[in-house]
């Protein structure tokens, strides 16, 4: 396995550091403090962007029937996990996260666990070969069975947005019809200090995550059909009380292959 590299922050622990998880160290704390004290709103959105997960998936078990879940770019578990979520409403629920960080990996070995009733797998792949990702998922889902794919924070690191596209294409197309894709990420028009955050942070060297206008996000969801109210802010896509909550720099939704 890779050797963890300790000296460097690194965007999953540094977002992990951010949900009040323990699976970092001083480098990522400190990296993560920086960025906090420009712009100290990324904690929200860090948490809204797992809150919608929750919604999301609770959504996807209950309304939609879906019992499969393959969650790309999975990250350092921490709380409400996509498992955590699916089996909490539907014990018989299974998940397949896929993700090719060695940290990841050693910590999902011994956390990502499941019912009885269920199954949970990891698969040491990357976005980058959804082909492989299929195949491997295939061991644990029954992908002739709707599935929903779940892209989570993972598509702003594909910085050729030609090839983002593609591999969310590449990756629904080998699905059933009645499977869903869920995505959230990082937006532009919403929060200029983030974009500025986000922006400078990008250019100190760390691996980049890019901000993406609303309409390339819908994108992504070209030939499905977007599950009420669309792509929008995540705090917006049906929050669990009546309140209004504002709208934050990080999009997502839900959308039906048909």
């Amino acid at each position: 396995m890779t050797e963890i590299d300790t000296s460097v922050p690194h965007s999953a622990r540094i977002w992990n550091y951010w949900l009040g998880g323990k699976d970092n160290y001083p480098v990522d704390e400190a990296a993560g403090d920086a960025y906090t004290a420009v712009f100290p709103g990324i904690v929200t959105i860090a948490r809204s962007s797992r809150a919608f997960l929750g919604r999301s998936i609770r959504y996807l078990v209950e309304e939609a029937g879906v019992r499969q879940f393959l969650d790309v770019g999975t990250g350092l578990p921490t709380v409400d996990n996509t498992h955590e979520v699916a089996q909490r409403f539907a014990p018989d629920s299974k998940i397949v996260y896929v993700d090719n960080d060695p940290l990841v990996l050693a910590h999902a070995r011994a956390l990502l666990t499941s019912t009885p009733e269920g199954a949970t797998a990891y698969e040491d792949l990357t976005l980058y070969e959804p082909e492989k990702v299929l195949q491997a998922a295939s061991r644990t889902l029954d992908l002739t069975r709707p599935t929903a794919l779940i892209l989570s924070g993972i598509l702003g690191h594909v910085t050729d947005y030609d090839l983002a596209r593609d591999l969310v294409r590449r990756l629904v197309a080998g699905l059933p019809s009645g499977s869903y894709l869920c995505v959230n990420d990082g937006s532009r028009g919403t929060d200029p200090d983030y974009e500025q955050a986000q922006d400078a942070y990008n250019e100190t060297g760390a691996v980049p995550y890019l901000l993406r206008p609303v309409d390339k996000i819908e994108a992504f969801f070209e030939g499905l059909d977007l599950v009420d109210p669309g792509v929008v802010s995540v705090p917006l896509w049906r929050p669990d009380d009546d309140a209004t909550p504002a709208p934050i720099g990080q999009h997502g939704g839900v959308g039906r292959k048909s």
